[in-house]
């Protein structure tokens, strides 16, 4: 959707040129009256840059696929730009009367195109700028003058047009003219070209869009020359068009100013509809160079035209059309695109193969593809499957192009079906389509799909393993037709796996050429399914010779695995004889179904396999790749930490190494110190010396200086005393006065020189005085200094070991407090031990006790029911002998009520033990009811009135009167021993509790736990 002001600042002048960067943020433009180019960024609207240097209107505008350079093309000259900059980098010039058309780079290359007005092509190297080739000029008799250009998508083809019906194809390879394409009369310029890109033409666009001076835009085929669909009509017509780069949409600005968007899916249903029942013959371009009229093809909606021929030459043309009348058979072997099955297969047997120019049309039309637009592109969006992630390892290929193409049709039938992820042989049975279809994966995909869902019937039953009902139907063809070959196949233990599957797998692929695999797969198309095992049949009847004489295993695996000198057209023969000769009951077509093409819309669902099987493996591939994406996230890691260790290490030695070097450089400059020192004591020392001996040659010097001077006055008074002498002698008579004065003079002169003498004397002491004050002060400054420099040294010594002995008390004290925490941690560890043995012997002890009370629970049960037993016998006997106890009741009251009581303690006591121990309940509820009743019973009994007892029939034991001395002796001393039966058995009974207490208690002491609480 277009923001509404978005482009607000571009309202006036309209640009002419528009161009928006790799960089989406911004474009580039120019402007009718401006001959400069602006870079305005369209979020802020704010101008970037502009590019002067045209002195024309800039007609175009290129820029390179990386978004870094720009050539701009005016009339007069070309400007090749630098984006990051902004500036010019080169410039083309031309003379004024050439002029230039358009200048442009090509696609996925470093290659500018630039086209003049006198219909010249150069390409120019994008690096060096150097021209690398130039197109020939075009042939006689197709002069057109080139106004408009397209470019597919891989840079190869170039379409040129201009004031003419007439469209140049250029290829850029060969550097040739591949074909001149005459559109519709109606046409008489053309003013846009553009072409409709195609996800699945590998950049090689087919379909080129032509907008003609009716501003009615055609789109046709580039190779068939057939008109496909147009937009625009003469009443709303276009001004210009665009096409999306995904080629879905098309954008068109009309004549009256709207924006019309166009779904190319829409404009293309009735396209992928079959085209009428026509047959056309055209040439192409041969190795020889031919003229215009060999080279010109028209463009043909609704009938068949021919290349234009010169009037010697003479086509033959037929159109085939369907009869109106058919019968049902008939219609069955009608096929899209006009044609008919039988009439092919006809064909076929004349000619044994297709016309190569058709036989890709007529393989389409026999296969019945839909063209499954949307359900294509839904699988091709899932992008690559699992199990082909790593496919270029296991087939490695030459051909990029060709092993991308096989891994999206191999990921695109895995997504179609899990199974075909999980088969090894599916990449061998596609590839052969594959490498044919290449340029259009959609067919290469439904034909792969529809080989498998027909010729490749019930192989996946018994997966993973080879399908063993389809290989013996081969090998009962073989037994039928050749009982001899499959004796000698079965005595060297060959068995169909071996000699079938091969072949199978590969679909002949391995042993054929590619001719005669296309011839093969010519008949496989036109036949019956099961006329391709016929065809595996055929093969290794007619390879009998050889393999009659073969004897080894791998003698058997290298035949079926290479090709082999056989000639295919005698196979194929075969397989019809087969065919035809091959009993009903062994014939494949028994079992195989007819061909079922794929339907349209959306792809079959295709699940004849053992699903469970292929969800294991799925699940184990998964469980893999997860393990190996743990593994290698894991072997990650410890790269990393072994890179960390080996950092850690490095870094641990570097610091070693530098304290190392820092111990060392001290001790260096320790010594360097001293050095220094030294030197600098003897240097003092040679000072001291140097400037005593500059003292006593200054004093020479002034003493020696001193003497000259006197010397030299004493020698000038001598020559004044000789003069004046002479003066004297000669004047002696005329200056006896002034003798007395010049003696005086003389004598002044003597003292003033004498004076001079004293005051210079004063002054050389005054200056050797303040000399020696100047290295007085020097020589207590240097000390100064010096000491200053000691202490300073001193102190950093000091500082240096306060450091050190600071680093060494807090290592000392990181390794006490590990230490402490390695102690702390043992004691834990001990404890946490102690405790855990502890909680086991008590668990073991637990368990000791819980057997014994078990143990003893089953020893008072077995008592108890010796002692039910007895009792049981005891009443047996009482109510047997009840006429005799009667006699004796009276006597026996008090004995019997001692021992009921003491059977009641006793019962109450084993009560409470059964209540503790949860076991036998019932049964011991059973014996107190039933001690209560015998008791209740008694109480009863001897309530009755003694009157009363006779009456009822039986005779009293008790009654003294009626029973006899040796009745009352031997009833007593049964009831002794009974009651001393008892006594004796209670006894052991308590012995025994005691026993197994004390036992327990010795073997097993009870600790003593404060918190212990027993919980349901």
């Amino acid at each position: 959707m277009i923001n509404k002001g978005t482009l607000g600042i571009l309202k006036r002048p309209h640009p002419s040129y528009l161009f928006v960067l790799k960089n989406t943020s911004t474009c580039c433009f120019t402007l009718h009256n401006f001959f400069i180019s602006f870079i305005y960024t369209i979020d802020t609207k704010e101008l970037v840059s502009w590019m002067r240097g045209h002195d024309s209107s800039v007609s175009s505008i290129s820029v390179h696929g990386s978004g870094r350079y720009a050539i701009t093309t005016s009339t007069d000259t070309a400007q090749f730009w630098d984006l990051d900059t902004f500036q010019r980098k080169r410039k083309l010039n031309v003379r004024q009367s050439v002029g230039i058309q358009k200048v442009f780079f090509l696609p996925l290359s470093n290659t500018i195109l630039s086209c003049f007005k006198d219909n010249s092509i150069f390409a120019w190297e994008c690096d060096t700028l150097q021209c690398k080739y130039q197109l020939p000029t075009s042939i006689e008799g197709s002069v057109l003058h080139y106004k408009v250009f397209a470019i597919t998508r891989d840079g190869r083809v170039l379409v040129t047009g201009g004031k003419s019906n007439h469209l140049h194809l250029w290829c850029l390879e060969s550097k040739q003219l591949l074909r001149i394409i005459q559109m519709p009369t109606k046409v008489r310029a053309v003013r846009h070209l553009e072409f409709l890109p195609d996800s699945f033409d590998g950049g090689s666009n087919q379909v080129l869009g032509v907008l003609s001076q009716d501003n009615i835009m055609r789109f046709i085929n580039i190779q068939t020359c057939k008109h496909l669909f147009d937009i625009g009509n003469h009443e709303e017509g276009i001004s210009t068009a665009a096409v999306s780069p995904n080629g879905r949409y098309i954008a068109s600005v009309m004549q009256n100013g709207s924006l019309n968007i166009y779904s190319v899916q829409a404009l293309t249903q009735e396209v992928n509809k079959p085209p009428p029942p026509l047959v056309k013959v055209v040439e192409d371009l041969s190795k020889d160079k031919l003229g215009a009229s060999k080279l010109t093809m028209r463009v043909t909606s609704g009938r068949s035209e021919r290349p234009w021929k010169s009037r010697g030459s003479k086509t033959q043309t037929r159109v085939l059309k369907p009869q109106v009348n058919t019968s049902l058979e008939n219609k069955e072997n009608e096929l899209p695109d006009g044609l008919n099955k039988k009439r092919l297969q006809a064909l076929l047997k004349g000619f044994g193969e297709y016309p190569a120019k058709y036989r890709m049309f007529v393989w389409r039309a026999l296969l019945q593809l839909p063209e499954n637009y949307l359900a294509f592109s839904s699988l091709i969006d899932k992008g690559i499957h699992s199990a082909f992630v790593h496919l270029k390892d296991e087939y490695p290929m030459k051909s990029r192009k060709l092993l991308r193409v096989l891994q999206r049709t191999l990921s695109a039938l895995a997504h179609w079906s899990a199974i075909f992820g999980e088969t090894p042989y599916i990449p061998l049975l596609a590839f052969p389509f594959v490498k044919l279809f290449q340029n259009n994966q959609l067919i290469c995909f439904e034909v792969v799909a529809t080989v498998i869902v027909n010729w490749c019937q019930h192989w996946f039953e018994y997966f993973p393993n080879p399908p063993v009902n389809v290989l013996s139907m081969v090998e009962n063809i073989l037994a039928h037709h050749d009982k001899e070959l499959l004796q000698h196949l079965i005595n060297y233990n060959v068995t169909s796996q071996l000699y079938a599957w091969p072949l199978l797998e590969t679909l002949f692929s391995e042993v054929l050429t590619r001719e005669e695999w296309l011839k093969v797969f010519d008949n496989i198309f036109s036949n019956h399914p099961s006329y391709f095992l016929m065809m595996v049949a055929a093969y290794i009847i007619c390879s009998r010779a050889p393999l009659l004489h073969c004897n080894q295993t791998e003698d058997f695996e290298y035949f079926f695995h290479h090709r082999n000198n056989l000639d295919i057209n005698v196979v194929i023969k075969e397989a019809y004889h087969l065919m035809e000769t091959t009993p009903s009951d062994i014939h494949p077509q028994r079992m195989l179904d007819d061909f079922i093409p794929l339907t349209k819309g959306q792809y079959p669902v295709f699940n004849k396999y053992p699903k469970f099987i292929v969800d294991y493996q799925t699940q184990e591939r998964e469980r893999i790749r997860q393990d190996e994406i743990e593994y290698l996230r894991e072997r990650q890691l410890v790269h990393e930490i072994e890179a960390k260790a080996v950092q850690r290490k490095v870094e641990d030695e570097a610091w070693y190494r530098k304290q190392e070097l820092l111990r060392e450089a001290e001790e260096q400059r320790r010594k360097i110190l001293l050095q220094e020192e030294e030197k600098l004591a003897d240097q003092r020392q040679r000072l001291t010396a140097v400037k005593r001996e500059l003292k006593v040659k200054e004093l020479q010097l002034l003493d020696a200086a001193r003497r000259r001077f006197l010397k030299h006055q004493q020698d000038q008074r001598q020559m004044e005393l000789k003069r004046l002498d002479d003066e004297i002698a000669r004047k002696v008579s005329m200056r006896q006065r002034e003798t007395a004065a010049t003696v005086q003079d003389v004598e002044v002169r003597q003292m003033e020189l004498e004076s001079q003498r004293q005051l210079f004397e004063q002054q050389l002491v005054k200056n050797q005085e303040t000399v020696t004050q100047e290295v007085k002060g020097e020589i207590d400054a240097s000390r100064r200094r010096a000491d200053l420099e000691e202490h300073l040294v001193q102190r950093l010594i000091e500082i240096d070991r306060d450091e050190d002995r600071k680093a060494q008390v807090l290592a000392e004290e990181s390794l006490a407090k590990a230490d402490q925490k390695c102690v702390d941690t043992d004691w834990r560890i001990q404890a946490l031990y102690k405790q855990r043995c502890d909680d086991l012997d008590r668990e073991a002890h637990y368990e000791e006790i819980a057997k014994l009370l078990h143990d003893n629970r089953v020893k008072e049960a077995e008592l108890l029911k010796a002692m039910k037993e007895e009792e049981d016998k005891r009443w047996e006997e009482v109510t047997e002998k009840r006429a005799q106890l009667e006699a004796e009741q009276l006597a026996v009251a008090a004995l019997d009520a001692r021992r009921k009581q003491f059977l009641e303690d006793e019962m109450n006591d084993a009560i409470e033990l059964a209540e503790k121990l949860q076991s036998e309940d019932g049964y011991f509820e059973r014996l107190r009811d039933l001690k209560t009743g015998c008791v209740q019973q008694d109480l009863k009994f001897q309530q009755v009135p003694r009157e009363a007892q006779p009456k009822s029939g039986y005779v009293c034991l008790n009654d003294l009167s009626t029973a006899e001395s040796s009745a009352h002796f031997s009833l007593d001393r049964r009831r002794e021993d009974l009651e001393c039966r008892e006594r004796e058995l209670m006894a052991e009974v308590r012995e025994l509790r005691q026993k197994l207490t004390s036992q327990a208690q010795a073997t097993y002491p009870l600790p003593h736990f404060p918190d212990t609480k027993w919980t349901a």
